[in-house]
């Protein structure tokens, strides 16, 4: 039998923002209330990335420009690792650098070989407003470092370089969801 609540399950599933939604290319800004409305937000981002079956889910990939996540991703040992961030900074990463696929609920589709740290240390709050270490490896950490990217108004596919930046841009400009014709 399960005990507490499952995350999300009181939450609502909102729309994605899509690569070309000016949101996802700005800084959010800190949360500065740890309230029923945070509360409120958390549970709805569990719900939206549960929902499109991602592993990770930043506030602006549902139009709100604040700086929390949430995650339930595997690492490479496959320990389930579940959770959220709420004003997050990326204070460590280390090791080796991987280049390994990477996808993003508001790139819909696409994937492409995107190089990050293989351990990843992030800081925060919970959304009650106490303190939380979390520390990644392997396609964590890689989860990690991916949704600070967001938070920072990046996208995975500002990381590409040449060739695969190309590639990238033109599956993306060819995609029935996009705006923007690529990455701006």
């Amino acid at each position: 039998m399960r005990h507490g609540t499952i995350p999300g399950a009181r939450g609502r599933v909102r729309p994605l923002s899509l690569l070309g939604d000016p949101v996802l290319r700005e800084p959010c800004r800190d949360v500065t209330g740890f309230d029923a409305e945070l509360a409120a937000l958390v549970e709805d981002l569990f719900a939206t990335m549960y929902a499109a079956q991602g592993v990770g889910l930043a506030a602006n990939q549902i139009g709100e420009s604040l700086r929390v996540f949430v995650y339930d991703c595997p690492d490479d040992e496959d320990v389930r690792h579940l959770g959220h961030v709420v004003n997050p900074r990326l204070v460590a990463t280390d090791g080796v650098v991987i280049r390994g696929p990477e996808g993003c609920l508001s790139l819909p589709g696409l994937e492409a070989g995107t190089e990050r740290y293989d351990h990843a240390v992030v800081e925060g709050f919970t959304v009650t407003g106490e303190p939380v270490t979390v520390h990644g490896t392997g396609f964590f950490a890689r989860c990690l470092q991916h949704e600070c990217d967001h938070l920072e108004g990046r996208v995975y596919a500002d990381r590409l370089t040449g060739l695969r930046a190309r590639r990238l841009a033109r599956r993306i400009s060819r995609a029935p969801w996009s705006r923007a014709g690529g990455p701006a």
